[in-house]
């Protein structure tokens, strides 16, 4: 974790003292950057007709997938830039565990998230109004390493005078009163409204409100970079309080639900419903009127269309799509990696838990891919390391992403764990590193109320925008939300209301 103005993350320049195997995962944004730049590409030859087009193979995507084989519609395909759908809940695997690659939990739904519900019935994730207790997070649940030694949760390493305690126990009361207001909910447009705590920082926010708390500040710091990969100074003030409003309080909930390759093994589920749509490799470069339809360009196909789904970032949709409303979003880079360990590295303090943070660290530590085995640890583990780039502007941190090599990486993530793992050298075998250069949508005062966010929301058609941006919050539960209504509104332009 990074306290409040921690330093920039640097490489140590150390050297392993046993062979570490690994390298990048991804393409370093070059297919996006090819769709960006507009670089040639040779003529479709082959036209396809089918009425409805889905853009983008994110969780969004693959909810309007979901949706609309739910509603008994099949006549449709979806078109994914990558080679391996999933957007954010992509997951690996190798001989050791499934792991994620990003999302890695969904927070157990309220009985108003009505789709995640129903999705999570389909899959046997709730039966009968009972959670699969395999599926809720094993305990223990986090640790925090400070002091020289781990320690359960977080209050016991960060309430530590009278002073503390009181400012704790009264953010915990402003937040319950928010919280009962209705107004911060998962999915948003249950209850999201036009707020003044939209014009202003949360850093400002805990200002006018006499947090001087540097515990809680740094606790709150963590909350905005875990959800939003924003620091305080960054963050809409609405957006620092729905991460704590919007969620039942500490020991009120059975959860989070996870497994073991995060939230890829959702992914997985639902391919398994709509895999045969599905096109990967396929980037979409261009979506244009064409007579009383539209004209979609990917790959080496032509599809004649009467609707599109925009499933993919938005900021993509003006390089691609005619008419495309502009949008300014600003999105967070993040690095993640995995890291495989052939021993567990020595412990002191509380034991090994699912999720682990470091005070003091810019990263955001990482989780254990075994943790959810129940009945035993096993020798060899994969640990998910995740690094909001948040000490630098989103540009700056982008180009440091594709400038640093894999080397460099390593051992910055290696030189970050030795904090509390001193002996983790001797324990990695292999760290895989994925860059993800614009990650997640940052909500920075004023989303709530953008007008070119609302528009996206509002567009009449015939292309609709789906993608988790459009709420301002990369959340599972806002990518299933806005994949379903634009799969919604998409069958009702085609004549098929529900």
């Amino acid at each position: 974790m990074a306290a409040l103005g921690a330093a920039p993350f640097v490489a140590c320049g150390r050297k392993t003292e046993r062979r570490v195997e690994g390298g990048f995962v991804d393409y370093g944004g070059a297919r996006g950057h090819r769709l960006r730049d507009r670089a040639p590409v040779a003529a479709p030859r082959r036209t396809e007709r089918v009425p409805l087009v889905i853009v983008g193979g994110g969780i969004a995507g693959l909810s309007a997938a979901w949706r609309l084989r739910r509603r008994g519609f099949g006549d449709f395909v979806l078109l994914e830039l990558e080679d391996e759908p999933g957007g954010n809940a992509r997951s690996g695997r190798n001989d050791v565990a499934a792991y994620p690659w990003a999302a890695h939990y969904v927070p157990v739904p309220d009985v108003r998230a009505v789709h995640v519900r129903e999705l999570f019935e389909e899959l046997g994730v709730l039966r009968d109004g009972v959670w699969d207790p395999r599926m809720l997070v094993s305990q223990p649940r986090e640790r925090l390493f400070r002091w020289g030694r781990w320690h359960e949760g977080f209050e016991a390493a960060l309430v530590r005078t009278p002073a503390d305690r009181d400012e704790f126990r009264r953010f915990g009361d402003e937040v319950a009163e928010m919280r009962a207001s209705g107004r911060f909910t998962i999915p948003s447009s249950l209850g999201a409204q036009p707020s003044p705590l939209d014009g202003m920082t949360m850093a400002r926010w805990m200002d006018e409100r006499g947090y001087r708390s540097p515990e809680l500040r740094w606790y709150v710091d963590y909350a905005c970079r875990d959800d939003y990969g924003a620091s305080l100074a960054d963050t809409s003030a609405w957006a620092g309080v729905h991460y704590f409003a919007a969620r039942p309080p500490d020991g009120e909930s059975p959860g989070p639900l996870t497994w073991p390759e995060g939230n890829g093994w959702i992914t997985r589920r639902l391919l398994e419903r709509i895999g045969p749509h599905v096109r990967t490799g396929a980037p979409v470069r261009r979506v244009e009127r064409a007579g009383t339809g539209l004209r979609v360009l990917a790959g080496d196909t032509e599809y004649r269309t009467e609707a599109v789904v925009w499933a993919a970032p938005s900021f993509l949709a003006p390089h691609v799509v005619k008419g495309a409303p502009a949008v300014r979003f600003a999105y967070s880079p993040w690095l993640t990696a995995n890291l495989t360990l052939d021993r567990w590295p020595a412990e002191h303090g509380f034991e090994p838990a699912w999720d682990n943070e470091v005070h003091g660290s810019p990263s955001l530590g990482y989780v254990a891919a075994t943790h959810q085995t129940h009945a035993f640890r096993p020798e060899r583990t994969v640990w998910t390391y995740y690094h909001a780039l948040s000490a630098h502007p989103p540009a700056e941190a982008r180009a440091l992403l594709l400038r640093r090599g894999w080397g460099e990486w390593k051992e910055a993530i290696l030189a970050d764990l030795e904090q509390a793992h001193p002996d983790i050298r001797q324990c990695v075998s292999r760290v895989d590193v994925m860059r993800m250069g614009h990650a997640m949508v940052r909500p920075t005062p004023g989303f709530l109320s953008d007008p070119a966010r609302q528009a996206l929301a509002r567009t009449p058609g015939p292309v609709f925008y789906a993608h988790s941006d459009v709420s301002g919050l990369s959340l599972f539960e806002e990518a299933q939300d806005r994949g379903i209504a634009a799969a919604d509104r998409a069958l009702a332009l085609l004549g098929r209301p529900a």
